[in-house]
């Protein structure tokens, strides 16, 4: 019993520290801090974020941030849309027991359009 549960946390440990996947299709979403052009229709806004106080501590900042933009762009395809313009980029940092921080968590936020 101790063993399955060793097994479990380390899995769920494991899991924590890949980068959110990217759907079929959500490959083709662009992420730009440009307004696109004229004949684009705009769908809404979308918040992608990858991590917590707890996976957090073992996801390296480089997949806390390309989840974060993975979980953006599968949100915004989910929309029907296949532009993003970026409007916010932030990370979310937790002190350690001796004043240390690691990063934890980031979140990202932009405009959805449709363009042809």
């Amino acid at each position: 019993m101790k063993r399955t549960i060793l097994i479990l946390v380390a899995t769920l440990i494991l899991l924590g520290c890949s980068a959110i996947s990217l759907k079929p299709g959500a490959e083709k979403v662009l992420i730009t801090d440009t307004k696109p052009a004229d004949g684009c229709k705009f769908l809404g806004e979308v918040v992608g974020n990858q991590g917590n106080f707890f996976t957090g501590r073992y996801t390296s900042n480089e997949n806390l941030e390309i989840g974060a933009q993975n979980n953006l762009k599968n949100k915004a395809m989910e929309m029907g849309g296949n532009v993003i313009v970026l409007l916010t980029q932030r990370a979310g940092q937790t002190t350690g027991m001796y004043g240390a921080g690691s990063e934890t968590n980031v979140t990202v936020s932009g405009n959805v359009y449709k363009c042809p």
